[in-house]
């Protein structure tokens, strides 16, 4: 995903496992839930301001299944939300009311009815600004739900497609797990495909924004709900 607006999470200081900072983005960043030097993939630091902000430890799996581990773009972060369990997943997992609450989400649609499950399709579309080597755009994301477990995670996966950019397989997974305080969301996402690998380092540095705004926009959205019920 991509975010228009400044992000002080931890997006702007992700570090590479090796040790090695991911180059920043000089450009604003953009929402797309799915967006060659040999960069190692982020990870995400500490979110500025968020003490609740925790780590997940190793692998993430929704039923048995994660995101891509030989994508060369990955990104991974953490935040504690103050809300019921049963708040949050609803949230997350109501794809086609993304929009109400996600503002660079502009448009969404179910391709098949009935509750989000295995199998479920959903397209939807975001801005991506200019980098050096794309133009701006926007961008028709077709997402196939791999797995979900209700109350505990969902992994989707599928193409981003623009008019002059292309993302050719996102895999995004969410976690969610009761911790004193509230829930746990642990989220990660890879992106493949010879354009965005082109130049691992920007593409990074926009991932790790979009995810950094999409949980901030959620712990924002479900902490503002419970305090209003």
């Amino acid at each position: 995903m991509f975010s228009n607006r400044p992000s002080n999470s931890s997006a702007q200081q992700s570090r590479p496992r090796t040790g090695l900072r991911a180059a920043a983005l000089t450009i604003p960043l953009a929402i797309a839930g799915v967006l060659g030097a040999a960069v190692p993939p982020a990870q995400a630091a500490p979110t500025q301001g968020q003490s609740q902000t925790t780590h997940h430890n190793g692998p993430s799996q929704c039923r048995g299944e994660g995101v891509d581990t030989s994508a060369r773009i990955r990104y991974e972060s953490d935040t504690v939300i103050n809300a019921p369990l049963s708040t949050v997943f609803k949230l997350q997992t109501d794809v086609e009311r993304w929009p109400a609450w996600q503002p660079p989400v502009l448009t969404m649609k179910r391709l098949d009815p009935g509750p989000l499950r295995k199998g479920s399709q959903f397209r939807w579309t975001t801005p991506a600004p200019a980098t050096p080597s794309t133009p701006a755009t926007t961008l028709e994301i077709t997402s196939t739900v791999q797995q979900l477990q209700r109350n505990h995670c969902i992994l989707w996966r599928g193409p981003a497609i623009g008019e002059g950019l292309r993302i050719d397989e996102g895999v995004h997974l969410w976690t969610f797990t009761k911790v004193k305080g509230g829930v746990r969301v642990h989220t990660e996402e890879t992106w493949t495909g010879a354009q965005v690998e082109a130049d691992i380092p920007t593409a990074t540095a926009a991932l790790g924004a979009g995810l950094e705004a999409w949980l901030h926009d959620l712990k924002a959205t479900a902490e503002s709900r419970t305090r209003a019920q």
